[in-house]
């Protein structure tokens, strides 16, 4: 048997997902800039694909700016802003737990002379509204807080960071990555003050290599790529027609039957929380004094005390359980985790902890199977440790 719980690094697209892409690519495959039929059957893909997103989001199509996924939606969510509003200021506001890519930007515009305030969390991998308030200055540009933790499943209190920033700083911009977020929740980046969002198609069960970028109506910025002029200039280069097509039809799927999908999600973390606190020196992080729906639905993260997060993580993948030690994205730089010391993990555990992450195609069978694997390898694991 096998059990993939690796979802919040990527997901197996939809059937429904792999139909469509393989008829654009074998059919509909024109240059969407082409002024022939091919061409312009590409391009009411694109504009297809625009109503179904911002359906979901209860936006305007116009709001929506197609890249190459999540990483390059946060590069132009900072660098485009930094771009177009520097007399605005040159001070950004985040946490200390947000992705690589939010923190790889932000330290390129701190080269640029930038500056940026990285506010801690507390053990539930929160920031409270209050320290954001009190790190706002008459500089800031922009506040960055992530939706959801991609490592230990914290959810940030967007909505009333939002809320704060409008009624009390509205010069200031607010910028969500909502990665793993989107298609979990039901997102109205109006109606939480959300100025730029960040979403990535592989996420949702789309595929690889697309994703894009909330721009609230109203919002200067300015592109980082130059070229043909392609969605009204701000993000030049042919579009991928099959990818952008491909997003939004799962993005469609995730949310038909939306508050089921959640409620299965719940019932997979459930279970296998419970499971993993019923083994000796399992130790379930930022789930403590926390109701478990105020967490993602489809991300734990546990320490195995006396096991060494890559000994277990291969160990489990040669019974067939995938899982992370980490952020997939950052699995280059072995470092330790920076969100597991931001939320005080034990020292012990920092470099033996490991992310389960779950889909709507998760089953019982897979959480039950990896959790009898996990209590069978964990002594003999923790034995030749000893030795």
């Amino acid at each position: 048997m096998e059990a993939y719980l690796d979802n919040a690094a990527t997901t197996r697209v939809f059937p429904e997902v792999r139909e469509m892409m393989k008829k654009v690519m074998d059919e509909d495959f024109g240059n969407p800039s082409s002024k022939h039929s091919k061409g312009i059957a590409a391009e009411q893909y694109i504009k297809e694909a625009k109503e179904i997103i911002a359906g979901t989001l209860k936006c305007q199509p116009k709001e929506l700016v197609f890249t190459s996924g999540g990483t390059e939606s946060n590069n132009l969510a900072f660098l485009g802003t930094a771009l177009a509003n520097q007399r605005a200021g040159k001070h950004i506001i985040t946490t200390r737990v947000e992705h690589a890519s939010v923190h790889e930007t932000l330290a390129f515009l701190e080269e640029m002379g930038y500056e940026v305030t990285y506010l801690p969390v507390d053990k539930k991998g929160q920031v409270s509204v209050e320290t954001v308030k009190n790190a706002i200055r008459e500089d800031t540009l922009m506040v960055s807080v992530m939706y959801v933790n991609n490592e230990v499943g914290s959810v940030m209190p967007i909505e009333k960071i939002g809320q704060m920033l409008h009624q009390e700083y509205p010069k200031v911009l607010f910028h969500v990555d909502a990665i793993q977020a989107y298609g979990k929740y039901k997102i109205i980046p109006k109606k939480s003050h959300i100025d730029l969002m960040s979403v990535s198609g592989h996420k949702i069960h789309g595929p690889k290599g697309v994703g894009f970028l909330y721009i609230r109506d109203g919002v200067k910025i300015r592109p980082i790529l130059f070229g043909g002029g392609q969605q009204k200039g701000m993000r030049s280069g042919t579009e991928n027609v099959p990818g952008i097509i491909g997003m939004a039809v799962a993005a469609k799927q995730m949310y038909q039957s939306h508050n089921e999908k959640r409620e299965k999600l719940y019932r997979l973390k459930n279970m296998l929380i419970e499971g993993l606190q019923q083994m000796e020196g399992v130790t379930v992080h930022a789930v403590e004094d926390i109701p478990l729906e105020e967490t993602a639905p489809h991300i734990v993260s546990a320490g195995f005390t006396s096991v060494k997060s890559e000994v277990m993580l291969h160990a489990l993948a040669q019974e067939g359980i995938f899982v992370s030690s980490g952020s997939a994205c950052s699995s280059n730089h072995p470092e330790l985790s920076g969100t597991l010391q931001a939320i005080g993990v034990r020292q012990d555990l920092l470099d033996s902890t490991l992310r389960f992450s779950f889909s709507v195609e998760t089953t019982e069978q897979e959480i039950a199977y990896a959790l009898e694997v996990i209590q069978k390898v964990l002594p003999v694991l923790r034995r030749f440790t000893k030795q």
